[in-house]
């Protein structure tokens, strides 16, 4: 029985290891992955704006950056890391960092204004559109909201959501979710390694129990009790 409990804390000490190697292979896997998200960021050179008391502002104005942070958390339901808000490290390379940018550009995209140009009197809906200058504000709207058949929406929405402003925003979310699942990653190796020590420590145990039975029935034998020569006739 002894030795039975020793192979099988033999045979769990095996599987922690491999799992403690698992989680150093997981773990240089995502550590690439963030020298490369870092790399990118350097590259790009994407940075975030403070001011002298580590406030977060946008445009030099505190409550730009609290109507940003305000169309991320409640508009669109993203769960902000404060942490990741570090004056010290201004640089665009967490998630929390990646998305406020994306909220920024479609902050401003939102609330901005587009002047459309009729060079003639456009009827649309029974309605008459007479030539002239109009400035048409975004009023919230993203790209699906607006009516591109209206004579001012239609041109607005082109001024309005731009390839550019599409394209930062889709790689921003492509940053945003690298970063995340890095993230993620690293907790993967954790539970990974976390396994591989219990199952290591599980296996020493039963090593060291089966070791201590061992020892303690090796005390209990009896003596050999010593046997009379025959007397000699």
């Amino acid at each position: 029985m002894k030795s039975r409990i020793k192979v099988l804390g033999l045979a769990l000490s095996v599987i922690g290891l491999l799992f403690m190697g698992g989680g150093v292979f997981a773990y240089t896997m995502v550590a690439d992955g963030q020298h490369a998200l870092q790399s990118f960021s350097e590259a790009q050179n994407v940075t975030l704006t403070y001011n002298e008391d580590g406030q977060l502002v946008d445009r030099g104005e505190v409550a730009g950056a609290e109507a940003i942070l305000d169309l991320l958390e409640n508009d669109w339901g993203y769960a902000v890391v404060a942490s990741d808000l570090n004056p010290n490290d201004p640089l665009v390379n967490t998630g929390t960092e990646y998305m406020y940018q994306m909220a920024l550009i479609a902050h401003h995209t939102l609330t901005g204004t587009n002047t459309v140009v009729l060079t003639e009197d456009t009827e649309y809906n029974g309605e008459t559109f007479p030539a002239g200058t109009y400035e048409v504000a975004t009023d919230g709207k993203y790209w699906t909201d607006f009516d591109r058949s209206h004579p001012l929406e239609g041109p607005a929405r082109e001024m309005a959501w731009t390839g550019t402003a599409h394209g930062l925003v889709g790689e921003l979310g492509v940053g945003s979710v690298t970063a995340s699942t890095l993230q993620l990653g690293l907790g993967i190796v954790a539970l990974i390694e976390g396994l591989g020590l219990i199952f290591v420590g599980t296996g020493l145990a039963l090593i060291w129990v089966a070791a201590g039975d061992k020892k303690n029935e090796l005390k209990e034998a009896p003596a050999i009790e010593s046997i009379d020569e025959p007397a000699t006739v």
